[in-house]
């Protein structure tokens, strides 16, 4: 899969600018059902037209640039994974844009002459909400209206499941909240954080219960506190584990407020350090609690792996 950075104004090579491609319009933060959708949408237009498929995507988030927001926007995938599922979903370039405020501030007609006429895109593929150009005037009724012809349009329509419309936000919302199955259902697959495994306290081996204590990657999002049911890509095989995510106030000072992730993986003894590793997150087993003391917490953390074994057994 070709990546290529473009920031307005832009200079492509002359390969680049003579291809001709199929193109998936959208910030696509998660990938999920519903991005999905289009993005199979515009690669099946390019088997079509016998032409390149391509997804256009947008660094950082127009958010930082714009501001508006109230709260802080975290990504469900940080860019280099939002690479790195398009390339599992068989897209043939990401065209990654710059977004600063100079872009933020074309009308829609550049953002078509410049981000698609001059991208020789001959096909775009949008969701129905999708809009561009200064304050977002641009929708895909004027993209389509603009086009005289030049490329062709298709609009998907809204992606719902049984209860309201698959996105972004309700995605961020399940996973502040630790509702694992949810995310797992919106994005179509399990939600995972890359990281490395660095040395811990190593407590969990002297009550019986190792841990690979997991550094994750600058930018990913944690969910909540609690324990999970999860799986671990260790060396290019995936294992079944329990994590805890939280500040250990069983050992901790309250006042000690460094997040730890840690996972106990089953039927597992290697040295691992150093490892680069996904975690899949699964199912929350539990919130985080204090216990009396060691009998009660290795009590606990047995109910625990369990109940990971039992799930992992009927999933």
């Amino acid at each position: 899969m070709n990546v290529i950075h473009l920031k307005y104004p832009h200079q492509l090579n002359e390969k680049e600018s003579n291809t001709a491609y199929s193109l998936a319009l959208g910030f696509f933060d998660g990938v999920h059902k519903g991005h999905q959708a289009v993005i199979g949408s515009a690669i099946e237009k390019a088997k079509e037209l016998n032409c390149k498929s391509a997804v256009m995507t947008f660094d950082p988030h127009p958010s930082i640039v714009l501001g508006g927001r109230k709260e802080k926007v975290f990504y469900i995938t940080p860019l280099q994974q939002k690479i790195h599922i398009l390339k599992e979903l068989g897209v043939d370039t990401v065209f990654v844009v710059q977004f600063t405020s100079d872009f933020a501030k074309l009308s829609p007609e550049d953002f078509i002459n410049f981000f698609i006429r001059d991208l020789n895109i001959i096909h775009v593929t949008a969701g129905f909400d999708y809009s561009f150009g200064q304050f977002g005037k641009g929708n895909m009724d004027m993209m389509r209206e603009l086009s005289n012809g030049d490329y062709g349009v298709t609009v998907i329509n809204k992606l719902s499941d049984d209860t309201e419309k698959i996105s972004s936000t309700r995605i961020r919302k399940s996973l502040q909240d630790g509702d694992m199955e949810v995310v797992h259902d919106l994005l179509g697959r399990p939600f995972e954080v890359p990281g490395i495994v660095v040395h811990g306290d190593k407590r969990g081996r002297t009550i019986g219960f190792p841990t690979a204590n997991i550094q994750p990657q600058d930018g990913n999002f944690i969910p909540a506190t609690g324990v999970y049911a999860v799986r671990i890509l260790v060396q290019d095989k995936w294992y079944d584990g329990v994590c805890n995510v939280g500040y250990k106030p069983t050992f901790k000072n309250p006042e000690d407020k460094q997040l730890t992730i840690e996972v106990h993986i089953l039927d597992f003894n290697k040295n691992i350090y150093g490892e680069e590793v996904v975690v899949g997150w699964y199912k929350r087993i539990r919130s985080e609690k204090k216990f009396d003391g060691i009998e009660a917490l290795k009590s606990q953390i047995e109910k625990d792996k369990q109940e990971a074994i039992s799930y992992f057994q009927t999933h």
